[in-house]
């Protein structure tokens, strides 16, 4: 059992257009997962070429097919550029719980851009996704993750810990109390 994201559940917000990914944003997508003040909090391999960030967005759009999760390139409304990502994936099999990633541009961070988009997502995944619990992920050191997670609601759930990685901890939001 899984979600049906057909067609591809776009989102707008006050500044900003949550969508789909395309060819353009490539090159950004290897700069997100590779520049090393984006992933300085992300344990992860980081792509070594344009390829390979071309490979994780087929991945990723071969996965949101079969519903397994959806990503979403963040952009302005009047610029097409991409600044970010946003996703929910790594569902529960019963559908009720998701997890939430994200990464941002450090030009366009500490403007309330990640906010704008993470609250857009979180209403997506309560209202119409119906999931229960997000969950999120992040480094115990990463204080302005924690601090938006937080600002948004989540707790952290102390008793829970990442078998991936010993520094994250997990944070998780209700849809009881999700604002």
């Amino acid at each position: 059992m899984n979600f049906t994201f057909k067609p591809f559940p776009e989102i707008t917000t006050t500044r900003l257009k949550l969508r789909d990914y395309c060819e353009d944003d490539y090159t950004r997508v290897f700069f997100l997962r590779s520049d090393s003040e984006v992933t300085k909090f992300i344990k992860r391999e980081h792509p070594k070429a344009l390829e390979d960030a071309m490979d994780f967005v087929k991945k990723v759009q071969n996965s949101m097919a079969d519903g397994a999760n959806v990503n979403w390139a963040i952009c302005q409304h009047e610029k097409p550029e991409m600044i970010g990502s946003i996703c929910l994936w790594n569902f529960s099999k019963d559908l009720k719980t998701g997890e939430i990633g994200y990464d941002l541009h450090p030009n366009y961070q500490n403007k309330g851009f990640m906010n704008e988009a993470l609250q857009a997502v979180l209403g997506f995944g309560f209202e119409t996704l119906k999931l229960n619990h997000i969950k999120a992920y992040t480094h115990h050191a990463n204080e302005n993750s924690i601090n938006l997670l937080k600002k948004n609601g989540f707790v952290i759930l102390a008793e829970e810990k990442d078998p991936d990685n010993e520094d994250n901890i997990i944070l998780s939001l209700s849809n009881r109390e999700f604002l």
